[in-house]
């Protein structure tokens, strides 16, 4: 398709088409009014002022009879710009007046009349248009008087040209602006069709260009980029987690395949099968936790639990998470205390239970306080061991938000890797010699996406202060308290 037909397909175009059409016909439309309303004004002024005349004209005859009448005829025949003035014999003669012909049969009606006439003093032998009125005087003589349409029609002309020069000039204006708009739309969407061409091509770095005007074309592009942002985060994430499914797997995989073939080599004896077999269903249920916690995060980042919200109260959780994980946290040497206010939520409660418990887990599995002792550069009789040795989970409002952290005195993370930690399958190297398959964070991060609100990982110093913020709830309606999350590999 060439330039100019893709130019004229387009909807810019045809909407200044039928803008002009419709603005043609509208000036059209006012200027027929304008000559119609000047033509009748015209005319009602030729009509008052022949009645006028006539019925002068005719109280002259009255009192001064038909030498009277004649005489006042010629006088005002002769005058500039006269009227048109003639009177006739019963019989048709002319008898005084300053017309030399007119249409056939005027003279014979009474009344007014359009008709060609030529003045007796008429040069140019041409014919020229008059409003005329007959009437019959008391004698039988005829009186014509009428006025020339000349100025009329010169007012008709006037208008009838400027209307014509009007609707040109609103024709050539209105095809130039709709070119003009036309291709400066179509620059645009070429432009956007170029970009979203690359995109289908697997470029998914290609972003809409966006203008300074601020208009339609500009909020759609923003819109556009803003979702294929969401779309690249999300086939960069999918590509990640294919390639970390691929290679974090593969090693528990490995392992549980050369214990089964270990268990076929060399165990001989009932209670070796045994052992084997228990091992391998440990193994598999790590597996299993880790493909739940999978689908657990794609679950949360989908939206797909959004519509399983309840109102309640996050103290409740941040109590239950206590009691629960309580003996774990003592078996390992740690302290586990709660303090938890009143912080109304609204949200998926299953979720956000697991999201505490991962939390929770992780303050457990990596805020040991030897690990803190270790750190380098830390001086122990500096800290107090009953302080390293706990884990406070706490719930409590803040503003329009519900702040829901759990702070140990571990190593902590980095400011420069708290954003990589939240990804799916990452553990830092701290962490790798410890069990786990590096999905903690990344579900609790999803949790709080899903809930509108977001994971911030700060200082304890020392340690680890992981807080879910989520929106707090205004309503009425709190569900009761029953939560009872699985573990989830951290």
């Amino acid at each position: 398709m060439t330039a100019f037909g893709k130019l004229i397909r387009t909807t810019a175009f045809r909407l200044t088409l039928v803008y002009l059409f419709l603005f043609g016909l509208f000036a059209a439309s006012l200027l027929g009014y304008f000559a119609w309303n000047t033509r009748r004004l015209i005319t009602d002024q030729i009509t008052t002022t022949v009645n006028a005349e006539i019925g002068e004209i005719d109280d002259i005859y009255t009192r001064r009879g038909l030498r009277g009448l004649v005489f006042t005829i010629e006088n005002r025949a002769l005058r500039p710009g006269a009227n048109l003035y003639l009177v006739t014999t019963p019989a048709g003669q002319a008898v005084a007046g300053n017309v030399g012909a007119l249409a056939p049969g005027v003279m014979s009606k009474t009344g007014w009349s359009e008709t060609f006439y030529r003045r007796l003093d008429d040069q140019d032998r041409g014919d020229h248009r008059a409003l005329v009125r007959v009437t019959e005087l008391s004698s039988g003589f005829r009186l014509l008087v009428g006025r020339d349409l000349e100025e009329r029609r010169r007012l008709f002309k006037v208008v009838a040209s400027a209307a014509q020069w009007s609707v040109l000039i609103v024709v050539v204006l209105g095809l130039g602006g709709g070119i003009f708009v036309a291709r400066r739309v179509l620059r645009r969407i070429d432009a956007m069709t170029g970009t979203t061409q690359r995109i289908m091509a697997g470029d998914l770095s290609g972003r809409l260009p966006v203008g300074r005007s601020g208009d339609e074309l500009d909020r759609l592009a923003e819109n556009l980029n803003a979702m294929l942002e969401r779309i690249e985060a999300l086939m960069n994430g999918l590509k990640e987690v294919s390639d970390n499914i691929a290679h974090d797997l593969k090693t528990p995989l490995t392992r549980l395949r050369n214990r089964a073939e270990e268990a076929l080599a060399l165990s001989g004896s009932e209670a070796d099968y045994r052992a084997a077999l228990e091992r391998t269903i440990e193994e598999s249920d790590g597996l299993i936790r880790t493909f739940n916690a999978l689908l657990m995060i794609a679950r949360a980042e989908s939206g797909h639990a959004s519509g399983e919200m309840d109102a309640f109260d996050a103290a409740d959780i941040a109590r239950d998470i206590h009691e629960l994980y309580e003996p774990l946290a003592e078996d390992s040497g740690l302290t586990l205390q709660v303090a938890a206010d009143s912080a109304p939520v609204r949200g998926n409660r299953e979720l956000i239970s697991q999201a505490v418990a991962n939390l929770v887990e992780n303050a457990i599995k990596y805020g040991q306080p030897q690990l803190a002792l270790a750190a380098p550069g830390a001086e122990p009789q500096q800290i107090a061991a009953q302080e390293l040795a706990s884990i406070l989970i706490e719930a409590r409002r803040d503003g329009d938000r519900v702040l829901l952290s759990v702070t140990d005195h571990g190593r902590g993370i980095p400011e420069a890797d708290r954003k990589h930690a939240v990804e799916r399958f990452v553990r830092l190297e701290a962490s790798r010699t410890l069990p786990g398959s590096g999905l903690g964070l990344s579900l609790a991060s999803a949790v709080a996406t899903l809930h509108g609100g977001e994971l911030r990982l700060s200082d304890a110093q020392p340690g680890l202060r992981a807080t879910l913020a989520i929106p707090a709830h205004t309503g009425e309606g709190l569900a009761p308290a029953n939560t009872t999350p699985e573990p989830t590999p951290a």
